[in-house]
Order: structure tokens, then sequence, then C-alpha cells
């Protein structure tokens, strides 16, 4: 799989980020199965949050076999520091290891929430901490919704973030707003040399109402091989995009395995061209349900 720079922390990430939202809900030999797919695709980044049920428990035995070999992350949706302290020692606990490679605030999505993690006694504190301690390497932002390109923009003013995870799929860029936003942010973490990372590439729209849910993302994916590979193929034609992380539902990762094949083969155009006719595609953020 490739592998892209992830900022001046200089890891070589694979450009598919293991996204363990995936692992919230299943039991273990579940999770040993869609870990071990990952692994063996090449796949060396795995992002996962103490929110995410039970996932950072279906991580955490395999940390003493394959520790040394990953990129760990987690992240901590705490706002005070004392809480965020408390939850990221719990997630070492939870996850089997002494040590994050990146320790992320979790869901910061607009100014009113940047203001909380980065005021006076707020969970960058923690993190900060954290770091200073030898407890994670690296310290990170992450984020979702229509505002979140401009709040880590601002982020990135108010602190060295070492990462940004953000938002991005074809249907966000075309709301030049948006996409204005997102440039920016880009502009503003390649002159840091911080590493820009991706959600939502393969989101397809809110779930209708209706609409029976047949997957466990908040938001209705894609979930055919054309437009999967479209999608990453498109995000990853960004070359100031460090790695897309994966859907939140262990049945779509392989699709999104044999999509990254593409890249490099698929011209962006190509893939373009597919976003574009795809019906009922639109902004997973015009409603978020928590």
């Amino acid at each position: 799989m490739r592998q892209r720079r992830l900022g001046r922390l200089g890891h070589a990430s694979s450009v598919l980020i293991y996204g363990a939202a995936a692992l919230a809900e299943v039991g273990q030999d579940v999770a040993d199965r869609s870990i071990q797919l990952a692994l063996d695709a090449g796949v060396n980044h795995f992002d996962v949050a103490a929110s995410y049920g039970d996932a950072e428990l279906r991580l955490g035995p395999w940390m003493p076999r394959i520790r040394d070999d990953v990129f760990l992350a987690t992240k901590t949706g705490q706002r005070a520091a004392t809480d965020s302290w408390a939850e990221i020692n719990r997630s070492l606990e939870r996850l089997q290891t002494d040590h994050l490679d990146l320790i992320q605030l979790h869901a910061v999505c607009d100014l009113d929430e940047l203001d909380l993690v980065t005021g006076g006694g707020g969970a960058l504190e923690a993190a900060v901490r954290a770091r200073d301690e030898g407890l994670a390497r690296a310290v990170g932002i992450t984020g979702h919704g229509h505002q979140a390109p401009a709040t880590h923009r601002e982020a990135l003013r108010r602190f060295p973030f070492d990462t940004v995870l953000t938002p991005l799929n074809y249907v966000l860029s075309q709301d030049p707003a948006y996409l204005a936003d997102y440039q920016a942010l880009a502009a503003e973490a390649r002159a840091q040399d911080a590493g820009l990372m991706i959600i939502k590439s393969v989101s397809r729209r809110n779930w209708p109402s209706g609409v029976e849910q047949q997957y466990t993302t908040w938001y209705e994916p894609f979930d055919d091989p054309e437009r999967i590979t479209a999608a990453v193929v498109w995000v990853l034609s960004h070359q100031e995009v460090t790695g897309v992380a994966t859907p939140g539902d262990v049945r779509l990762l392989p699709l999104v395995i044999e999509a990254e094949k593409q890249v490099g083969t698929m011209p962006a155009a190509a893939a373009e061209a597919v976003l574009a006719r795809a019906a009922d595609y639109s902004s997973p953020f015009i409603s978020i349900p928590f």
C-alpha cells in the first residue's frame, strides 16, 4: 500500500488509516479478522477514540504483537484538562500500551468547542502533558461539520498541532465556501508541515428518513466498488492529504482496500466524473445525529 509522510512527524503512514470506529460494536473475532485484513493490505496507521464503544478494547490484544510496527492514534472527547487526562490514561490501559503515537482532541467542530479545549483548564493542557510525560508522541485535532476546516485552521493558528483530521469529499468540494476553507486549511497545514488526514471520503449523504440503516456508520456511505473507488482516488489525488480514514463499518474495508489500488491508475478526472453523476449525493453534515 502507498505511504505518505505524516507531516513533520516523519512517519511513513499508509494512505488508508484504519478507522477503528468500525470496531465499536463487534465481537473480538470479527475485529480480529478486520485488523488482520488491514495489516495484510499494508495498513500501518490505526485511529481509534475513547468514545468508540469497545474499539480500544478490540485493538488492545493486538498491541503486544504489533505495537512497534504501527502508528497508534486515539482521541479524547473531554473538554476539561482533568477529565481528558483521566480519559487518556484509561485509553492507554484499554489499548494495552504505555504510549501513543498521537493523542487527538476529538470532535472540535466549531469555534466554541475550540475555545473550550484551548482555553485555560482545557483538554489541550492534558494532551500537552501526555506528550511531555512520554505518554504520547504528538498532539492532533479532529472534527466534522461544515465549520471544521475553518475551525481547524484557527486551531493551527493558536497551537502547533502536529496533525489535523478534517472532512473532505467531492460533494463537499462543490460548496465554494467549504472548498475555500479547506484550501486555506491545507495551505496552513503545509506551511506548518502538519499532517493532514481526511474523514468522510466515502460518505454519500445522511441516512434518509424511513430507510433502514444497513451500516453502523451514522451517515449513509457509498457501498459499490465504482463509487468507493472514485471517492478514494479523488481524495488521494490531493497530494497534501497524507491519508484517509476508512469508514466505520468492517464490511466496507475490503472495498476501500481494493479502491486504494487504483490510486495512480485511475485519473482524478475520471474519478470526478463518476462522483459527479452519483445519485442522491450530498453533505453528511446537513443533519448530524448527535
